[in-house]
Parts: C-alpha cells; sequence; structure tokens
C-alpha cells in the first residue's frame, strides 16, 4: 500500500484540476509515438502514423490521448485504491491487447515532459516528485495483471 502525504495528495489533485485534457492528453501520447516508434504497433488501426506532423494531426491519437488522462483521473479520485481501480484495465491492456508493460512507463515519461512544459517554474522539485510517485503507483497498478 502507497501512503501518501497531504502535500502529494493536493499537488496531484491541483495538477488534474488545471490540465487542459484535450491538449496534454494528445500531446503526450503523440510524443510518445513519435520518440518512441515501436509503440505505434499498438495502434495499427489509427491510420497515418507514418511522421510526426500525421501522428500529431491524427483524430484517433488525439481521441485516446484524451481517454488516457481521463483514465488517470480515475487514479487521482482513488489514489488509496489504485490496483483495484486499474484491474480491468490491467487485464484488457495484458490479455486483450497484449501491451507490453514497459510501454506504460514510457507514456508516463512522456505525459511528466509535457505537463513540466505547461507549468514551467512551478513544476518544482517537489511537485515533480510528487506525479511521477503518482504515475508510477499508476504504471504499477496496471502492470499487476503480467505479473
Amino acid at each position: 500500500m502507497v501512503v501518501w502525504t497531504d502535500f502529494e495528495r493536493d499537488t496531484i489533485q491541483d495538477i488534474f484540476s488545471k490540465l487542459d485534457y484535450g491538449k496534454v492528453g494528445p500531446a503526450a501520447l503523440s510524443r510518445c509515438l513519435i520518440v518512441y516508434p515501436w509503440t505505434q504497433r499498438y495502434f495499427g488501426n489509427f491510420g497515418n502514423l507514418y511522421n510526426a506532423a500525421a501522428i500529431i494531426g491524427n483524430p484517433l491519437v488525439a481521441k485516446h490521448g484524451t481517454t488516457i488522462l481521463h483514465g488517470l483521473d480515475r487514479g487521482v479520485k482513488n489514489m488509496d485504491n489504485m490496483k483495484d481501480t486499474y484491474s480491468e484495465l490491467s487485464v484488457l491492456h495484458s490479455e486483450k491487447l497484449h501491451v507490453d508493460p514497459d510501454n506504460f512507463k514510457l507514456i508516463s515519461d512522456c505525459l511528466t515532459v509535457v505537463v513540466a512544459a505547461q507549468m514551467g517554474k512551478d513544476f518544482t522539485g517537489e511537485v515533480q516528485a510528487a506525479f511521477q510517485k503518482f504515475l508510477a503507483v499508476v504504471v504499477s497498478s496496471l502492470g499487476r495483471q503480467y505479473h
């Protein structure tokens, strides 16, 4: 079980309350698909992913990026029960979609970069540590079915 400080809880809730899901989610997923092109294999039904411009302009990438953030929002609302919160998604990604669990870490790293760029100087070391702790718990919870 993860122990959250009041600062961590408040910080995570504050970050997510200020995010524009329709911009941040697509930017993070686009970044992941561009920087780690092998992750594109899970999105074969998304159409044209041939270059960065195509990925950034792809409406299905944008939609799924937004979906990812809404999925993270579930974790924000259930920080004390992350394993149960993500149990169905863990099963889906492992048994049906066969997603390599390392990809959860890749998207979380890309999300961290996008959020840091959006927050600027407000993304202090302490804020980054809280955000990355939250994402690490989500990644661990999503990867639970794989173990």
